[in-house]
């Protein structure tokens, strides 16, 4: 699901994800990709409750893990308080 992203990441030292996060599963990880009309939005099962942060630090920490770079290169833009968020990643 993250090979094209991860091509785009490399080619141009950034890319922009939007992400659809569920807070309280049983594990983190990639579920699938919705369509929606402000593009592709990337289904993600966050194994962190959604209170004081604690379901974004577990998202920031699983998609630096999935790209290989430190937490710091991995930036909430919008939707911090929300389940849609566009997240940056930068080398």
């Amino acid at each position: 699901m993250f090979t094209e992203l991860a091509k785009k990441f490399e080619q141009d030292g950034e890319v922009y994800l939007r992400i659809k996060a569920r807070p309280g599963a049983a594990s983190t990880e990639a579920r699938g990709v919705l369509a929606t009309p402000e593009g592709d939005t990337i289904k993600v099962d966050v194994a962190a409750a959604p209170e004081q942060g604690k379901a974004n630090l577990e998202l920031v920490r699983y998609l630096a893990d999935w790209f290989n770079v430190s937490k710091m290169q991995v930036r909430i833009v919008s939707g911090a308080g929300d389940k849609v968020k566009l997240v940056k990643i930068s080398k």
